[in-house]
């Protein structure tokens, strides 16, 4: 079995604020786990959590509570320098903006890793061309980050995560500003990535178009998990974090997984109803195969009547 690179359990992070509404829980109780070589999104809306979550995977961020161990060795108690020290040689990030150095040109900006870890100066060089050969923007080497392209400075930020050869890479938004077309191109590269390099990604996003890159998706809401898609399905992830969503009009959705998880669609019979709990049990599958409304019989697995529209019972 792969190995795991990432692992995050009970994750909360709480943040202090003196406004009316109190301290803004981001967290609740996550627990994670990416192999190595695997892709994995996360996807939520705006203050789900996303980007708190990443920042604690990669040791940016100190969670209020819980435990993260990258590449075996847990980060969450670590000294400041051993932190460093261990990220540099494990993961790389790549932000929505960038993030790039604006006095030094694309070349210099994706040679800087190189220089804090000290590789020398000459073999850095031919790697950070090589590089850039790799992913085509060779030509605009010299060229600072006011005179790149969108797509040509989101490359560039790629190329300085990937120079120092991580095992993971921890991705926010990575397509989040730049336009359509760009977008695709940089999902293209990271599929290409991900096949070529066998580089773990972790990608924080709203986006469907990024999440469907992943082998899994976790859905984020409220900082929890509350439904998981893909290849490989580690339902654990979501033990100790399941919730569903019922919203004003009554209506109550499952998501795929839990769905197949519970024995697929079908009737189901309230057993048990009380404040806060509800059980259902499932009812033996006698579907009709004469519409009740109308008599018109129903034409293989059809649900509903050619005749009326009336549903099948």
């Amino acid at each position: 079995m792969t190995e795991e690179l990432l692992k995050a359990t009970g994750l909360y992070h709480v943040f202090e604020s003196q406004a009316e509404e109190g301290n803004v829980v981001a967290l609740r109780g996550l627990s994670v786990a990416l192999r190595d070589g695997e892709a994995v999104a996360v996807v939520g809306p705006s203050g789900a959590g996303k980007s708190t979550l990443l920042k604690a995977l990669g040791g940016l961020l100190k969670p209020s509570a819980g435990v993260v161990q990258l590449a075996g060795e847990d980060i969450t108690r670590m000294a400041a320098e051993q932190l460093v020290q261990h990220r540099r040689a494990t993961v790389s990030f790549i932000f929505q903006e960038g993030n790039l150095l604006p006095h030094l040109s694309a070349r210099d900006n994706v040679l800087q890793p190189l220089r804090h870890v000290g590789v020398p100066h000459r073999e850095a060089v031919a790697r950070v061309a090589e590089m850039l050969d790799y992913l085509g923007i060779s030509e605009r080497a010299h060229a600072l980050p006011e005179q790149l392209s969108g797509g040509e400075a989101q490359r560039t930020a790629i190329a300085r995560a990937l120079i120092t050869r991580p095992r993971l890479i921890l991705a926010d938004e990575p397509t989040g500003s730049v336009d359509p077309v760009t977008a695709r191109s940089i999902m293209e590269l990271f599929t290409r990535l991900h096949k070529e390099q066998e580089v773990a990604f972790l990608v924080v996003t709203h986006s469907e178009m990024v999440a469907d890159f992943a082998d899994r998706s976790l859905e984020l809401q409220d900082g929890r998990f509350i439904a998981q898609h893909g290849e490989d399905v580690e339902l654990e992830d979501l033990a100790l974090t399941r919730e569903l969503l019922l919203d004003a009009g009554g209506n109550l959705t499952l998501t795929p997984d839990l769905l197949e998880e519970l024995g697929g669609p079908g009737r189901y019979e309230v057993r048990d109803l009380r404040r806060h709990r509800l059980t259902l049990s499932r009812v033996a599958d006698e579907r009709s195969n004469v519409c009740e409304a109308c008599n018109t019989p129903f034409e293989g697995d059809k649900m509903q009547c050619d005749n009326c529209g009336a549903l099948r019972g």
